[in-house]
C-alpha cells in the first residue's frame, strides 16, 4: 500500500451530530434502558455533545463545513430540532447544513416538510424506511418501506420542497432504493453509512457490492462512506480500506464522499484515525479525486 498523501486543503464532514441532553430530549440517549445498538455499548456517547466538543475531536483536520443529520429527537417535536440546530449554527458557525427528520408515511408529512424547507439551513430529510433485520428476511412491499404507496406519497413531496433524501438502510434494500430513484428521478438520494456492510464474510461482501452496483446505476444516487466500524473492533485501515475502495470504485469519485458520523463513531475510533484511514485508502488516487471525496462532492450535493 502506498504511503498516505498529505491531508486535503479543506474537508466537509458530510455526516455528524451535536446534541444538548439538558435542553432537548433524545429518547435513545436519555431514556432507560438503552436500545439495542449496532456498535454495542454506547454509554460513552449518552452525554451532551456540542460544537466545542466536535471542534476538539476534529482538531488537526481542515474542517471548513459540516452536515448535521437528524439525531432522533422526540419525534413529536421534529420541527424544533431544525430550529434548534439553525440557532446553534448561527451561534457557533457549525453545522453548515441540516438533514432534518419527517415520517414520510405520515398524513401530515407535506406540512412538516414545507416547514423544514422554510428554514434556510435545511437541505434534506432522513427517514429510515422499514427494513428487515437480515438479507434472508428481506421482502418487498412491506408497510413503511420504500415500496409503500403512503411512504412514496410523502417522498414525492421532497422535490416539491427542494429537499434531498438521506437514506439509511441495509444494503439488502438497495434494489428498492434503485427503483425509487428511477421512478422519482428529480430527488437526490444520498445513501448513509456505506449501506451498512457489517457482515464481512466473503459472501456478504459480494452481495453488498452487487447491491451498491444496483444503486449506483441510478445517476441520482450518491454514497456517504462512513459508519463502517464494527462492535468491539477498533477502527483500522486494514479492516476497512477494501470497503472504502470498493465503494469508490462502484459509485465513482464524483458520487462518493467521506463523513465521520461523530460522535457515534467515536465508539470505534477517534476522528484522526478514521479520516487518516480514508486518506490512506485513497493514496493511489489523484489529488483532484481526493478533493472531491473529502470536500467537493459534499459541497455540491448539500449545496454549500
Amino acid at each position: 500500500m502506498a504511503s498516505a498523501p498529505q491531508k486535503p486543503r479543506a474537508v466537509i464532514d458530510a455526516h455528524h451530530h451535536v446534541w444538548d441532553l439538558d435542553a432537548n430530549r433524545h429518547p435513545w440517549l436519555s431514556d432507560e434502558p438503552p436500545i439495542p445498538f449496532r456498535y454495542g455499548d454506547y454509554s460513552a456517547i449518552r452525554k451532551s455533545y456540542m460544537p466545542a466538543d466536535y471542534r476538539r475531536d476534529t482538531a488537526g483536520w481542515p474542517v471548513t463545513a459540516s452536515v448535521y443529520v437528524e439525531a432522533e429527537w422526540e419525534r413529536s417535536n421534529a420541527l424544533s430540532e431544525s430550529r434548534w440546530i439553525a440557532a446553534v449554527a448561527a451561534e457557533h458557525g457549525l453545522p453548515s447544513a441540516v438533514v432534518a427528520w419527517c415520517d414520510l408515511a405520515d398524513p401530515g408529512a407535506a406540512e412538516l416538510l414545507a416547514a423544514h424547507a422554510a428554514i434556510p439551513i435545511v437541505r434534506g430529510i432522513r427517514h429510515k424506511p422499514a427494513a428487515a433485520a437480515s438479507a434472508g428476511d428481506a421482502r418487498r412491499g412491506q408497510p413503511g418501506s420504500m415500496d409503500d404507496p403512503a411512504w412514496r406519497e410523502g417522498y414525492a413531496q421532497l422535490a416539491r420542497n427542494g429537499l434531498s433524501y438521506d437514506l439509511q438502510t441495509p444494503w439488502w434494500h438497495l434494489d428498492a432504493a434503485a427503483e425509487l430513484a428511477r421512478d422519482l428521478p428529480e430527488t437526490q438520494i444520498i445513501i448513509n453509512h456505506t449501506a451498512l456492510p457489517a457482515d464481512r464474510s466473503p459472501e456478504a461482501l459480494a452481495a453488498w457490492r452487487r447491491a451498491l452496483e444496483t444503486a449506483a446505476a441510478q445517476p441520482n444516487i450518491a454514497l456517504k462512506i462512513s459508519g463502517i466500524g464494527r462492535p468491539g473492533i477498533p477502527w483500522g485501515e486494514a479492516g476497512n480500506a477494501a470497503i472504502i475502495r470498493d465503494a469508490i470504485t462502484i459509485f465513482g469519485v464524483k458520487r462518493a464522499m467521506f463523513a465521520s458520523n461523530f460522535p457515534v463513531d467515536s465508539l470505534v475510533g477517534d476522528f484522526d484515525t478514521i479520516f487518516s484511514g480514508f486518506l490512506a485508502a485513497t493514496a493511489d488516487r489523484s489529488e483532484e479525486d481526493r478533493e472531491r471525496l473529502f470536500h467537493d462532492n459534499a459541497a455540491r450535493l448539500y449545496r454549500l
